[in-house]
């Protein structure tokens, strides 16, 4: 059974910095898009990002460039979200996604999400 799970999140101030993880077990891991969302109450779900875990592609959405950076680490089936300078409007539940590959690393715009994690709650305050 696949399982992602998301932590690291938390309460910050703005300005700060946090780091997400998400660990995906009972997956093959190898060639499959990850990415991240995020969903604020009340609004509908954001992409931030993707990467390949088959090799050098990452994929932000526009507005995430700059402040968020994500990068995996494929002996621990791991995917990780880095957000700096941390606003407000960052709060929202985040997520990660990935789909049930083998893909090609179009890990774009519209690939599919498969499995998704629960969510880890990121506040942060003015």
């Amino acid at each position: 059974q696949v399982q992602l799970v998301e932590s690291g999140g938390g309460s910050v101030q703005g300005g700060g910095s946090l780091r997400l993880s998400c660990v995906a077990a009972g997956y093959d891991y190898n060639h499959n898009c990850m990415g991240w969302f995020r969903q604020a109450p009340g609004k509908e779900r954001e992409d931030i990002g993707a990467v390949y875990t088959g090799g050098p592609i990452t994929y932000y959405a526009e507005y995430a460039r700059g402040r968020f950076a994500i990068s995996r680490d494929n002996v621990k089936n791991t995917v990780y979200l880095f957000m700096y300078d941390l606003k407000p409007e960052d709060t929202a539940m985040y997520y990660c996604a990935a789909d049930s590959g083998p893909g090609g690393g179009e890990c774009y715009t519209n690939w599919p999400r498969n499995y998704w994690g629960q969510g880890t709650q990121v506040t942060v305050s003015a």
